[in-house]
Protein backbone atom coordinates (compact mmCIF):
# COMPACT_ATOMS: atom_id res chain seq x y z
CA UNK A 1 0.00 0.00 0.00
CA UNK A 2 2.70 2.21 0.71
CA UNK A 3 4.25 2.02 -2.90
CA UNK A 4 0.94 3.08 -3.90
CA UNK A 5 0.74 5.90 -1.78
CA UNK A 6 3.99 7.41 -3.16
CA UNK A 7 2.95 7.40 -6.95
CA UNK A 8 0.57 9.76 -5.90
CA UNK A 9 1.10 13.32 -4.07
CA UNK A 10 2.18 13.67 -1.02
CA UNK A 11 0.13 15.32 1.84
CA UNK A 12 1.22 13.97 5.11
CA UNK A 13 4.71 12.72 6.17
CA UNK A 14 4.99 11.69 9.18
CA UNK A 15 8.68 10.83 10.31
CA UNK A 16 9.31 9.44 13.67
CA UNK A 17 6.97 11.65 15.54
CA UNK A 18 6.69 10.69 19.37
CA UNK A 19 4.41 12.12 21.98
CA UNK A 20 3.68 12.47 25.43
CA UNK A 21 1.29 14.39 27.27
CA UNK A 22 2.92 16.20 30.37
CA UNK A 23 3.60 13.99 33.12
CA UNK A 24 3.09 11.02 31.27
CA UNK A 25 4.67 8.49 29.41
CA UNK A 26 4.95 8.76 25.67
CA UNK A 27 1.70 7.85 23.87
CA UNK A 28 3.05 7.72 20.47
CA UNK A 29 6.42 5.94 19.71
CA UNK A 30 8.43 6.69 16.69
CA UNK A 31 5.51 6.52 14.49
CA UNK A 32 6.16 7.17 10.57
CA UNK A 33 3.98 7.01 7.37
CA UNK A 34 3.00 8.83 4.86
CA UNK A 35 -0.44 9.54 3.63
CA UNK A 36 -1.37 10.64 -0.68
CA UNK A 37 -4.04 13.09 -1.54
CA UNK A 38 -7.54 11.47 -2.22
CA UNK A 39 -6.65 8.40 -0.04
CA UNK A 40 -9.69 7.02 2.58
CA UNK A 41 -6.95 5.97 5.59
CA UNK A 42 -8.39 4.71 9.16
CA UNK A 43 -6.03 4.95 12.30
CA UNK A 44 -7.17 1.96 14.53
CA UNK A 45 -6.12 0.33 17.90
CA UNK A 46 -7.44 -0.37 21.41
CA UNK A 47 -8.71 2.39 23.63
CA UNK A 48 -5.39 4.02 24.64
CA UNK A 49 -3.35 3.43 22.12
CA UNK A 50 -3.02 6.55 20.41
CA UNK A 51 -5.27 6.84 17.86
CA UNK A 52 -7.05 10.24 18.92
CA UNK A 53 -3.33 12.03 19.63
CA UNK A 54 -2.17 10.85 16.48
CA UNK A 55 -5.45 12.85 14.25
CA UNK A 56 -4.91 15.86 16.56
CA UNK A 57 -1.45 15.81 15.61
CA UNK A 58 -2.45 15.45 11.88
CA UNK A 59 -4.91 18.40 12.58
CA UNK A 60 -2.20 21.13 13.95
CA UNK A 61 -4.20 20.78 17.39
CA UNK A 62 -1.11 19.28 19.11
CA UNK A 63 2.27 19.14 18.03
CA UNK A 64 5.31 16.42 18.09
CA UNK A 65 7.19 16.10 20.97
CA UNK A 66 10.21 15.31 18.48
CA UNK A 67 10.28 13.69 14.83
CA UNK A 68 8.36 15.79 12.45
CA UNK A 69 5.54 15.87 10.76
CA UNK A 70 4.66 17.74 7.12
CA UNK A 71 1.79 18.59 5.43
CA UNK A 72 1.07 20.26 1.78
CA UNK A 73 5.17 20.90 1.71
CA UNK A 74 5.22 22.59 4.70
CA UNK A 75 6.66 21.31 8.40
CA UNK A 76 3.71 21.12 11.00
CA UNK A 77 4.58 23.23 13.70
CA UNK A 78 3.02 25.65 16.40
CA UNK A 79 4.59 28.44 14.76
CA UNK A 80 3.59 27.44 10.95
CA UNK A 81 -0.09 27.36 11.85
CA UNK A 82 -0.36 30.72 13.21
CA UNK A 83 2.10 32.64 10.77
CA UNK A 84 0.44 33.54 7.42
CA UNK A 85 0.06 32.31 4.58
CA UNK A 86 0.51 28.72 5.58
CA UNK A 87 -1.59 29.24 8.54
CA UNK A 88 -4.98 30.52 6.97
CA UNK A 89 -4.18 28.01 4.27
CA UNK A 90 -3.86 24.63 6.65
CA UNK A 91 -6.67 26.07 9.01
CA UNK A 92 -8.89 26.13 5.85
CA UNK A 93 -7.93 23.23 3.75
CA UNK A 94 -7.56 20.81 6.84
CA UNK A 95 -10.96 20.42 9.00
CA UNK A 96 -11.05 18.29 12.19
CA UNK A 97 -14.48 16.77 13.38
CA UNK A 98 -14.27 16.33 16.85
CA UNK A 99 -15.58 12.50 18.44
CA UNK A 100 -18.12 14.65 21.02
CA UNK A 101 -20.03 17.21 19.19
CA UNK A 102 -20.83 18.70 22.23
CA UNK A 103 -17.01 19.89 22.36
CA UNK A 104 -17.26 21.32 18.74
CA UNK A 105 -20.22 23.14 18.84
CA UNK A 106 -21.12 26.74 20.89
CA UNK A 107 -22.77 29.02 18.98
CA UNK A 108 -26.39 30.06 20.01
CA UNK A 109 -27.86 28.35 16.32
CA UNK A 110 -26.40 26.06 13.56
CA UNK A 111 -26.82 29.24 10.85
CA UNK A 112 -23.92 31.04 13.60
CA UNK A 113 -21.77 27.60 14.43
CA UNK A 114 -21.41 27.69 10.17
CA UNK A 115 -21.00 31.45 9.49
CA UNK A 116 -18.23 30.95 12.51
CA UNK A 117 -15.22 29.71 10.70
CA UNK A 118 -16.17 31.88 7.20
CA UNK A 119 -16.08 34.92 9.89
CA UNK A 120 -12.43 34.52 11.03
CA UNK A 121 -11.19 33.67 7.48
CA UNK A 122 -12.76 37.33 6.74
CA UNK A 123 -14.95 36.51 3.98
CA UNK A 124 -17.52 38.61 2.81
CA UNK A 125 -20.82 38.08 4.18
CA UNK A 126 -22.50 37.28 1.00
CA UNK A 127 -20.41 34.43 0.15
CA UNK A 128 -20.65 33.57 4.23
CA UNK A 129 -24.55 33.33 3.25
CA UNK A 130 -24.24 31.27 0.18
CA UNK A 131 -22.09 28.70 1.40
CA UNK A 132 -23.75 28.54 4.68
CA UNK A 133 -27.32 27.66 2.33
CA UNK A 134 -25.32 24.92 0.14
CA UNK A 135 -23.84 23.39 2.82
CA UNK A 136 -27.08 22.73 4.91
CA UNK A 137 -28.40 21.71 1.54
CA UNK A 138 -25.74 19.42 0.84
CA UNK A 139 -25.91 17.29 4.49
CA UNK A 140 -29.98 17.49 4.57
CA UNK A 141 -30.20 19.44 7.23
CA UNK A 142 -31.48 22.79 5.98
CA UNK A 143 -34.73 22.56 8.16
CA UNK A 144 -32.26 23.06 11.20
CA UNK A 145 -30.83 26.59 10.40
CA UNK A 146 -32.41 28.71 12.97
CA UNK A 147 -32.11 25.82 15.73
CA UNK A 148 -29.63 25.76 18.94
CA UNK A 149 -27.21 22.83 18.66
CA UNK A 150 -27.87 21.85 21.95
CA UNK A 151 -31.40 20.78 21.39
CA UNK A 152 -30.54 18.36 18.59
CA UNK A 153 -30.07 15.27 18.38
CA UNK A 154 -26.59 12.98 18.59
CA UNK A 155 -26.68 12.33 14.65
CA UNK A 156 -28.11 16.30 14.19
CA UNK A 157 -25.16 16.96 15.99
CA UNK A 158 -22.87 15.48 14.24
CA UNK A 159 -24.12 16.82 10.72
CA UNK A 160 -23.74 20.01 12.16
CA UNK A 161 -20.02 19.74 13.61
CA UNK A 162 -19.62 18.18 10.00
CA UNK A 163 -21.12 20.85 7.97
CA UNK A 164 -19.40 23.37 9.97
CA UNK A 165 -16.18 22.32 8.61
CA UNK A 166 -16.84 21.53 5.31
CA UNK A 167 -18.65 25.10 4.78
CA UNK A 168 -15.11 26.37 3.96
CA UNK A 169 -14.20 23.77 1.47
CA UNK A 170 -11.62 22.05 3.06
CA UNK A 171 -9.53 19.60 0.92
CA UNK A 172 -8.57 17.32 4.17
CA UNK A 173 -11.34 16.02 6.84
CA UNK A 174 -10.06 14.18 9.68
CA UNK A 175 -12.74 12.27 11.37
CA UNK A 176 -12.15 10.81 15.28
CA UNK A 177 -14.76 8.05 16.13
CA UNK A 178 -17.36 9.99 13.34
CA UNK A 179 -19.96 7.29 14.65
CA UNK A 180 -19.35 7.55 18.73
CA UNK A 181 -23.32 7.47 19.99
CA UNK A 182 -25.29 7.25 16.50
CA UNK A 183 -27.83 5.05 16.07
CA UNK A 184 -27.74 2.43 13.14
CA UNK A 185 -29.83 4.74 10.72
CA UNK A 186 -27.79 7.96 11.72
CA UNK A 187 -24.37 5.98 11.00
CA UNK A 188 -25.85 4.80 7.58
CA UNK A 189 -26.53 8.64 6.60
CA UNK A 190 -23.05 10.04 7.77
CA UNK A 191 -21.36 6.83 6.05
CA UNK A 192 -23.15 7.91 2.92
CA UNK A 193 -22.19 11.23 2.92
CA UNK A 194 -18.24 10.64 3.86
CA UNK A 195 -18.37 8.31 0.23
CA UNK A 196 -19.77 11.19 -1.00
CA UNK A 197 -16.98 13.37 -0.09
CA UNK A 198 -14.12 10.92 -1.31
CA UNK A 199 -15.82 10.22 -4.62
CA UNK A 200 -15.89 14.13 -4.71
CA UNK A 201 -11.86 13.91 -4.49
CA UNK A 202 -11.68 14.65 -0.47
CA UNK A 203 -8.76 13.34 1.71
CA UNK A 204 -10.29 11.38 4.74
CA UNK A 205 -9.01 10.10 7.62
CA UNK A 206 -10.66 8.29 10.41
CA UNK A 207 -9.67 7.21 14.04
CA UNK A 208 -11.41 4.28 15.45
CA UNK A 209 -11.87 1.33 17.20
CA UNK A 210 -14.46 0.12 15.43
CA UNK A 211 -13.68 -3.28 12.84
CA UNK A 212 -17.42 -3.13 11.69
CA UNK A 213 -16.63 0.51 10.09
CA UNK A 214 -13.48 -0.13 8.04
CA UNK A 215 -15.16 -0.83 4.85
CA UNK A 216 -17.18 1.69 4.73
CA UNK A 217 -14.74 4.19 5.89
CA UNK A 218 -11.07 3.56 4.35
CA UNK A 219 -9.29 1.80 1.88
CA UNK A 220 -6.17 1.53 4.28
CA UNK A 221 -5.67 0.88 7.97
CA UNK A 222 -2.63 2.25 10.17
CA UNK A 223 -2.85 -0.02 13.33
CA UNK A 224 -1.41 1.16 16.65
CA UNK A 225 -0.43 -1.12 19.16
CA UNK A 226 -0.71 -0.89 22.70
CA UNK A 227 2.86 -0.04 22.87
CA UNK A 228 2.23 3.28 21.08
CA UNK A 229 3.88 1.90 17.83
CA UNK A 230 2.62 0.94 14.39
CA UNK A 231 1.81 -2.48 14.36
CA UNK A 232 0.58 -2.70 10.34
CA UNK A 233 -0.33 -0.34 7.99
CA UNK A 234 -1.62 -1.91 4.93
CA UNK A 235 -5.17 -2.50 2.83
CA UNK A 236 -8.10 -2.47 4.52
CA UNK A 237 -9.06 -6.30 3.49
CA UNK A 238 -5.74 -7.79 4.60
CA UNK A 239 -5.88 -6.06 7.96
CA UNK A 240 -9.46 -7.39 8.44
CA UNK A 241 -8.45 -10.84 8.01
CA UNK A 242 -5.05 -10.74 9.73
CA UNK A 243 -6.19 -12.69 13.22
CA UNK A 244 -3.17 -12.57 14.27
CA UNK A 245 -2.40 -9.35 14.08
CA UNK A 246 -5.76 -7.59 15.71
CA UNK A 247 -5.46 -9.75 18.78
CA UNK A 248 -1.98 -8.56 19.48
CA UNK A 249 -3.45 -4.89 19.34
CA UNK A 250 -6.73 -6.05 21.36
CA UNK A 251 -9.11 -5.26 18.65
CA UNK A 252 -10.39 -8.65 19.47
CA UNK A 253 -10.03 -11.20 21.58
CA UNK A 254 -10.26 -14.98 22.18
CA UNK A 255 -12.75 -15.99 24.52
CA UNK A 256 -12.72 -19.91 25.33
CA UNK A 257 -15.98 -21.74 26.06
CA UNK A 258 -16.13 -24.21 29.12
CA UNK A 259 -19.03 -26.40 27.76
CA UNK A 260 -16.77 -27.11 24.34
CA UNK A 261 -13.46 -26.62 25.41
CA UNK A 262 -12.97 -24.62 22.27
CA UNK A 263 -11.68 -21.08 21.51
CA UNK A 264 -13.68 -18.43 19.49
CA UNK A 265 -12.70 -14.94 18.32
CA UNK A 266 -14.89 -11.89 18.77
Amino acid sequence: MRGASERLTSLYSVDDVCFAYAGHDACLRHVSFEIAQGERVAVIGANGSGKSTLLHLLGGLYFAGSGSIAVMGEALTEHAVETPPFGPRFRKEVGFVFANSDAQLFCATVEQELAFAPLQLRWPREEIDRRITETLELLEISRLRDRTPQTLSSGEKKRVALASVLVVGPSVLLLDEPTAGLDPRSQSILLEILLSLHRAGMTIVTATHELALLDHIADRAIVLGEDHRIAADAPVHDVLHDTDLLLSVNLIHAHKSVATDSTEVV
